[in-house]
């Protein structure tokens, strides 16, 4: 199930005179980048992550919002409510997106039939516009759901899966990016049919592992499950000092490091939290938590005041502290494009960048100065005399 122009079409729930208008969510600024944008404005070639200056000049008559994370957070929260209510089993893909496993409901109800009322179910309690693809495992349900595009639904039983399949392009299949698209055409492979029926040995030697699996997706082939999805999926980190403190400072850009590292972690596992906490204990052992809801995100700048704001409304007893520790939960898998319309290019090349660091030299390798000194503190401690 994948929602249709989502952040649009939040938008338009609050404003009726945008349907039917070509509509851009991104930054104001011609320095801003294009987070989303409607199907009236996608006919002039826009498209996410264009620059808003471009995408000015191709449709000028466009209207242009800033987008509120914040509401298509509780928007998206409200879909994924529905969800769990009706779904055996369901998988939160990413903020539009859910994957649902309704393997043997065939013999109680139809599964092309409860698919069809939970889809109603959401369209009507949201207002929201919603596409549904069914089929035998993720890779043709999510293809089917593109084609079900827009605010429609798509059955594909076994049978008709490579009939489906085999007359669509190459680039319906997911994996397939802008280079491997390129390569594939250069050999000539236009349709999913020509694609399928190259020998598999020859993928692979084309393009290794992945070669294999792209293979085996446009033969209909994927046995990936559905992950069910939880609220309780974390990452947390926690630091035991060797003794114990009342250094504000020092706290501080303890907890400021570990969520630098956590974020990290959370782009390079294509991640988002919505869900920040704060824990400290006390020499005497009493330890406290404070938690906080957060439009979803994976940038440190973002996640880094949280913390301190959770940090100074949690530490009140004025004792010394033993450990202090940061988790990020409520995750759903994202990019860096979900936060285009809150930071400029130059915003998110700088966090591509301190990534490329942090992978070649280690993810401590480079901090803010905001975290610098309690990495430094460290040091001297470890310094001789």
């Amino acid at each position: 199930m994948d929602l249709d122009t989502f952040f649009v079409s939040v938008e338009r729930l609050g404003n009726s005179d945008l349907a039917g208008k070509p509509v851009i969510i991104g930054g104001l600024s011609d320095r801003g980048v294009v987070a989303s944008c409607s199907y009236e404005a996608r006919r002039y070639g826009v498209h996410s992550a264009m620059p808003v200056k471009l995408a000015r000049q191709l449709c000028s008559e466009a209207v242009f919002i800033r987008g509120d994370m914040e509401r298509y957070s509780k928007y998206s929260n409200l879909v994924t409510d529905i969800i769990a209510d009706a779904a055996p089993v369901y998988e939160k893909a990413s903020i539009d997106e859910h994957y649902i496993d309704i393997t043997g409901l065939d013999r109680f109800f139809g599964c092309l039939q409860w698919s069809h009322e939970l889809r109603q179910r959401i369209i009507r309690e949201t207002g929201l516009p919603i596409s549904l693809g069914l089929s035998v495992n993720k890779t043709v349900s999510k293809i089917a759901t593109g084609e079900a595009k827009p605010n429609g639904l798509r059955d594909v039983p076994a049978p008709v899966v490579q009939p489906f399949l085999n007359p669509l392009s190459i680039s319906k299949i997911p994996m397939i990016g802008p280079q491997t698209f390129k390569l594939l055409r250069s050999m000539g492979i236009v349709t999913i049919e020509t694609l399928s029926q190259i020998p598999m040995d020859m993928m692979e030697r084309v393009l290794g592992q992945n070669g294999i699996t792209i293979w085996k997706k446009a033969n209909g082939i994927d046995t990936t499950p559905v992950q069910p999805w939880s609220e309780q999926k974390s990452m947390s980190s926690e630091r035991t000092f060797e003794q114990d403190t009342t250094d504000i400072q020092q706290l501080e850009s303890t907890l400021l490091r570990m969520t630098e590292a956590l974020a990290f972690e959370l782009r390079q596992k294509q991640k988002m939290t919505a869900c920040v906490t704060v824990k400290i204990r006390y020499s005497d052992f009493d330890t406290y938590t404070l938690q906080k809801r957060i439009p979803y995100t994976s940038f440190d700048h973002v996640l880094k005041e949280v913390v301190k704001g959770l940090f100074h409304q949690l530490y009140n007893r004025r004792l010394l502290i033993r450990l202090v520790g940061v988790r990020l939960s409520q995750l759903i898998s994202g990019t860096y494009q979900m936060n285009l319309f809150e930071d400029s290019p130059e915003m998110v090349r700088l966090y591509q960048s301190l990534d490329t660091i942090r992978k070649r030299y280690g993810k401590h390798a480079i901090h803010s100065a905001s975290a610098f000194v309690a990495s430094r503190k460290q040091e001297m401690a470890r310094e001789p005399g």
